[in-house]
């Protein structure tokens, strides 16, 4: 088994399980980037009083709506991307290595071509999986009808929440890629993917964050008295977090972007809620909505994203060990 294959297979393996943890953060978080609510008197709710408010209205399962699509595309994506990225960075390896010879650097992969090689594994990523992402974020967004009594929500709920208690009853993933198709074809499922090409700068930067602090602390160890230099699942945890921490800041307002535009449109009433494209969608968030927009559940996104990046981080290392133990205990155990 390739060293690549090994990689794809554990980022996989760990993104599903990140998924499963943080999935109902996911899902406010979603909501909370597709509010186009213009009123500015509207009073927000915490990340906590929404996820209570979802499981009094619509039910607890509503915080896992797409769940099913989205471990299907967590896997894809992080296999996908895993798998290229190792292909990559090892070319990267390589190149590094030829150029030590020629009396030229430290056989070592700097910083700008671990940025590339992130890059490259992000895009390639992107255009195989927006499809699932497109899914994914209607499944999520879809509001199931109030639980109220009928008629108590006209007087109680605002306005989006009388609109979705006048929507049919939840729909499946099958309804999902018919209503997709509907509106937009085959092109359909790929609504957003230009912000979500420009955004592979948040993993780009967070492997290139990851693998620094990751360098520098193993050569750390490397000079103290022992010289071990290796790392515990609790440091690469820790390094995780801190890497997407850095990255989601930096790039969260394309996020919101992306899932503006992957959301059922509004075709009807107020035009300024409907996005024509990317550029259409900056303007008139930054009309109606002001640079807030560009930030909406931002907190609830650092949250989530930072718990799943550390936890990925931290079971594909594990897993990788694992695998590279068990193929060298079978190695040796093969008679000369």
């Amino acid at each position: 088994m390739s060293d690549a294959l090994i990689n794809g297979l554990a980022g996989a393996g760990g993104g599903i399980i990140a998924q499963l943890i943080t999935y109902p953060l996911q899902t406010v978080n979603t909501r909370q980037q597709t509010d186009r609510d213009l009123k500015k008197e509207k009073k927000k709710l915490g990340t906590v009083e929404q996820i209570c408010q979802v499981i009094k209205n619509e039910g607890w399962e509503r915080l896992y709506g797409g769940l099913t699509p989205s471990l299907v595309g967590t896997a894809a994506s992080q296999g996908v991307y895993y798998y290229f990225y190792q292909i990559f960075r090892n070319k990267a390896e390589a190149a590094a290595l030829e150029r030590r010879k020629m009396g030229v650097g430290d056989g070592s992969v700097g910083m700008l071509s671990s940025l590339l090689v992130a890059a490259l594994s992000g895009c390639v990523n992107v255009l195989f999986t927006n499809p699932i992402w497109v899914i994914v974020t209607r499944m999520q967004t879809h509001k199931k009808s109030s639980k109220s009594q009928p008629g108590q929500e006209l007087l109680t709920a605002p306005d989006e929440e009388i609109l979705a208690a006048a929507e049919p009853p939840p729909f499946g993933t099958a309804h999902v890629i018919q209503e997709v198709y509907d509106e937009g074809g085959v092109f359909g499922f790929w609504r957003g993917v230009f912000p979500t090409l420009i955004m592979v700068s948040n993993p780009s930067m967070q492997f290139m964050l990851y693998e620094t602090m990751l360098k520098k602390l193993k050569q750390r160890r490397a000079l103290n008295k022992k010289g071990n230099n290796g790392v515990t699942a609790l440091e690469i945890f820790l390094l995780g977090a801190l890497a997407k921490l850095g990255a989601t800041v930096v790039t969260y307002p394309l996020l919101v972007v992306k899932s503006r535009l992957q959301a059922k449109q509004v075709t009807n009433g107020d035009k300024r809620q409907h996005y024509k494209g990317t550029s259409d969608a900056i303007l008139k968030m930054i009309r109606y909505e002001g640079l807030y927009g560009f930030y909406k559940g931002m907190g609830t996104k650092i949250v989530q994203s930072v718990l799943a990046a550390a936890v990925l981080f931290m079971i594909k290392e594990e897993l990788v060990k694992g695998a590279r133990f068990l193929l060298a205990s079978k190695v040796k155990s093969k008679p000369p």
